[in-house]
C-alpha cells in the first residue's frame, strides 16, 4: 500500500484543489462555488499578503486523494494562536486508507511548530462518520459552545446602523 504523501497546495494545482471544494460541497448538500469565489479562493491564498489561508493536498501515490484548508485565529486566555481547521475533506473511494489521519498529523505538526495552544473545527451534527473519526482521534465535541453567524447582508445592516 502507497504511504499517503501531504503537500502544500500550489497555483499549478489550483483548479484540482477546487473541484475538491466542489465535492465537499456536493457531500455536504451545499451549492459549490462559483466562478468568482474560484478567483477569490486564488488571490487569497496566492496574491494576499499574507495569504489569507493555507491549504494541503494529499495523494495516494499520484493520485490526489483530499485537501484541508486552514489558518490561525487567536485566543486571549491562552495567550497562543489557534490553528483552525476550515475543511478537511477525503473523496469517498479514499477514505478508510489513512488519508484524514495523514492530514489531521500533518496539522498537528503545523500548530506544533507555530507554537499554537489548540487546533479547532467545526463539524456538521448529521455527520456521524466525521464525529467519531474525530473522538478517535482523541478530539472532543464542545457541547457548551454555540456557534453564531452574521452573513453579509446581516454584517451590512449592522454596519450601516452604526453610520
Amino acid at each position: 500500500m502507497n504511504a499517503v504523501r501531504i503537500a502544500p497546495l500550489t497555483p499549478e494545482r489550483f483548479d484540482d484543489f477546487f473541484q475538491l471544494i466542489c465535492a465537499l460541497a456536493e457531500y455536504e448538500r451545499l451549492v459549490p462555488p462559483d466562478h468568482d469565489a474560484h478567483q477569490r479562493l486564488f488571490r487569497d491564498c496566492f496574491e494576499h499578503s499574507p495569504p489569507r489561508y493555507s491549504a494541503l493536498l494529499a495523494y495516494l501515490g499520484d493520485a490526489l486523494c483530499g485537501y484541508c484548508i486552514f489558518f490561525e485565529t487567536y485566543s486571549s486566555f491562552r495567550a497562543a494562536s489557534t490553528l483552525f481547521l476550515e475543511d478537511i475533506f477525503v473523496l469517498p473511494q479514499w477514505r478508510g486508507q489513512g488519508v484524514g489521519r495523514a492530514l489531521m498529523q500533518y496539522l498537528a505538526c503545523v500548530a506544533m511548530e507555530r507554537g499554537c495552544g489548540r487546533m479547532e473545527w467545526l463539524v456538521l451534527d448529521w455527520n456521524e462518520a466525521a464525529h467519531s473519526f474525530y473522538r478517535a482521534l482523541g478530539a472532543r465535541c464542545l457541547s457548551q459552545w454555540q456557534l453564531y453567524r452574521l452573513d453579509d447582508v446581516e454584517f451590512a445592516r449592522l454596519a450601516n446602523e452604526a453610520l
